[in-house]
């Protein structure tokens, strides 16, 4: 189990390299007050002196500080196999300058105070960025703790005036990652109740099962006065448990006490204060507690970390396989894109795509229902006779005659007024064609989507190809448009009276008048160009009817008939009744072939004039147009952040991979 820390020691180094936290990793992290003690707690279980010190601020960025347990040097050497070919007893490295090694723990020291201004300046104010820095010695044990700022309420100096909050935003960002254990400090000359550390603890764990609490400075409490309740826990319970240490005064650290030195008084002062709570509490105690803590929260955490670091490897294999490879043969490349956009297109209107919509009707599925739900619906709907009454009927077989009185319907009237009906079905057809040619632009959108990281890839190409498709669509809307009209203009040029299903005048003429009898439906219409009276009635009644209907509004005045009103209207005679009928009849049973003509020809035609001549010309269309030499380079221009993207996810998937690789190392027998 004592492998345990190393192991993630080595996944945070891996995880370090691409600059990515999306594994939380267990650690253990170190909170407290401003001046609480946290930095000199981390100083007394490493035993060197390594972090800077002073009043104030002196902590203003996380440091991960991995402890990594070694051989003695004398071991080493008689092992003859040196850890990393150092010959040192102890020594560190930094992340940032990892091929230098650092034995001097003074200049240790003097990197920390130059990276942290390097990154945070002069100034008192804090930067987000983590320092990381390994130390190998014979006298730690394997730990991995992360030492925060200290947590303050008033701005001093140039200090940003929301300092405060921003060191809050830090510690939580630690804390709140559930694999991490947390080391909360309090100084004892204070009201434990008070403590920030333990609040903010409480606050992401409120079951405490991940947060140790440290009592700094035993020495420093009021004569008089001891820490006996808050290290029993009396004064606010810890789950993992409270550890009391003594810290090196500012006196100590400027007269160069050295920290075995400092352990030797903090377990002789334990022993004298609190006897009977000295073997559990100083410094040594405390690591051995937090190495044992953190093989054991690492256990627990490892499952779930083995799952999540697969998780995410299949993830930005997808991810990475969406980028595609950088481009070897852009000829291939161009050619490889527009065949497989010309496909998809093809294919969604056949409904053989790979990607079908589940949402709403697409490609061929939707035009299938435009020409049988939305234009043959709409079709039917017309209604032969619609705006003829028999008013217009009647006007129109008089007109044919013209002077002379009619024997029979006249066939003129008969054209007239059919071909008029038959121009109804010219609009329909055309609003058909219209919504089929913006389902096919829709296709192209539908295309892009399911294409979307190729044509996001090549933004200047996926302008390209959906510029050309729409010119192609925009150049056979009209020439369909014509053909569609065309066919309502060869109904219109030729009236076929002959037709197999075009029903017989005679019989036409014969059913209606067996059933003269029966009264018209609207038998009130009337026609006002008639003489107001039938024939067969004296001259008497003939001549009062003609005073009434010719007569000037002053009938004192002689007959005018230039100017006279329009005559009155009355009902129709029983033979104007008979041929509107057979008119009516005719133009019913006229226009019902033709429309269904029209409904079987119009989509026949959208399909052979649009449709067919897209699918068999898309890809001749794209490759004549786009595959040119000197269109090469600007086309498979990628976007600027696509190249970026592709590296990062390429190194995360290199990290997860590794990852994957190290944790696969750890035998179930380790974990026991």
């Amino acid at each position: 189990m004592e492998t345990l820390i190393p192991v993630i020691n080595k996944l945070q180094e891996i995880f370090n390299t691409v600059g990515a936290e999306v594994i939380q990793l267990p650690q253990i992290v170190v909170i407290g007050s401003q001046s609480s003690g946290k930095s000199s707690v981390l100083e007394s279980i490493v035993g060197r002196d390594f972090l800077p010190r002073g009043s104030g601020i002196v902590t203003r960025r996380p440091l991960i500080l991995q402890l990594v347990h070694v051989s003695t040097l004398e071991e080493r050497r008689r092992a003859a196999s040196g850890e990393s070919g150092v010959q040192a007893e102890e020594w560190a490295t930094f992340l940032h300058c990892k091929h230098k090694t650092f034995t001097d723990f003074s200049e240790i020291l003097q990197e920390v105070e130059i990276e942290t201004e390097r990154t945070t300046g002069t100034n008192k104010g804090i930067s987000q960025e983590p320092l990381y820095l390994k130390i190998y010695s014979p006298h730690v044990l394997n730990l991995t703790l992360v030492d925060l700022p200290g947590i303050t309420k008033v701005p001093v100096g140039d200090q940003p005036p929301d300092i405060e909050v921003q060191v809050r935003d830090m510690i939580l960002s630690y804390i709140s990652n559930p694999n991490c254990l947390i080391l909360a400090v309090t100084a004892a000359n204070t009201d434990m109740t008070t403590s920030e550390a333990l609040k903010l603890a409480r606050d992401v764990d409120p079951d405490g099962r991940r947060t140790l609490a440290v009592i700094t400075k035993l020495d420093l409490m009021d004569a008089g006065t001891d820490a006996m309740d808050m290290l029993m826990g009396r004064v606010i319970p810890v789950k993992l448990g409270i550890i009391g240490v003594v810290n090196r005064s500012q006196h100590d650290i400027n007269s160069s006490k050295s920290i075995s030195e400092s352990l030797r008084d903090e377990q002789a002062l334990l022993q004298k204060r609190y006897p009977s709570l000295a073997n559990r509490n100083g410094t040594r105690f405390l690591a051995k507690t937090l190495n044992r803590l953190l093989m054991h929260h690492i256990r627990d955490c490892l499952p779930e970390l083995k799952t999540r670091v697969n998780v995410l490897t299949a993830q930005y294999q997808s991810v990475l396989q969406s980028y595609g490879q950088p481009i070897e043969d852009k000829n291939a490349t161009l050619l490889q894109i527009i065949t497989k956009f010309a496909t998809e297109y093809c294919n969604t209107i056949e409904g053989t795509a790979r990607n079908i919509e589940t949402s709403e009707l697409c490609g061929g599925a939707r035009m299938c229902y435009i020409f049988h739900e939305t234009f043959g619906r709409t079709l039917e709907s017309i209604d032969p006779l619609a705006g003829l009454t028999m008013l217009d009927i009647l006007t129109a077989i008089r007109n044919a005659t013209g002077p002379r009185p009619a024997l029979f319907v006249p066939e003129v009237s008969f054209e007239l007024l059919v071909r008029r009906q038959i121009k109804r079905l010219e609009e329909p057809s055309l609003r058909c064609v219209e919504l089929v040619h913006e389902e096919l632009q829709r296709i192209i959108q539908h295309c892009s989507t399911y294409n979307t990281q190729e044509l996001l890839r090549f933004p200047k190409l996926h302008e390209a190809i959906v510029e050309v498709v729409t010119a192609v669509l925009r150049r056979r809307l009209p020439i369909t448009n014509e053909m569609v009209h065309n066919l309502v203009a060869i109904e219109l040029a030729y009236i076929n009276t002959k037709h197999p299903d075009f029903i017989d005048t005679a019989m036409v003429s014969a059913s209606v008048s067996s059933s003269k009898s029966e009264p018209l439906p609207d038998g009130a219409r009337r026609w006002k160009s008639e003489k107001a009276e039938e024939a067969g009635t004296d001259d008497r009644s003939r001549g009062a009817s003609q005073i009434s209907l010719y007569s000037s509004p002053s009938r004192s005045q002689a007959v005018n008939l230039l100017d006279t009103p329009m005559p009155a209207t009355r009902k129709l005679s029983q033979r104007e009744q008979r041929d509107c009928e057979v008119i009516r009849r005719l133009i019913k049973s006229y226009f019902l072939i033709v429309r269904k003509s029209i409904q079987d020809s119009v989509p026949k035609t959208v399909m052979h004039f649009l449709v067919n001549y897209v699918k068999d010309h898309l890809q001749s269309e794209l490759v004549g147009q786009l595959y040119k030499p000197q269109l090469l380079d600007t086309m498979l221009t990628e976007s600027e952040d696509m190249a970026q993207q592709r590296n990062e996810a390429a190194n995360m998937l290199k990290a997860l991979q590794k990852a994957s690789q190290t944790i696969s190392e750890i035998r179930e027998t380790q974990l026991w």
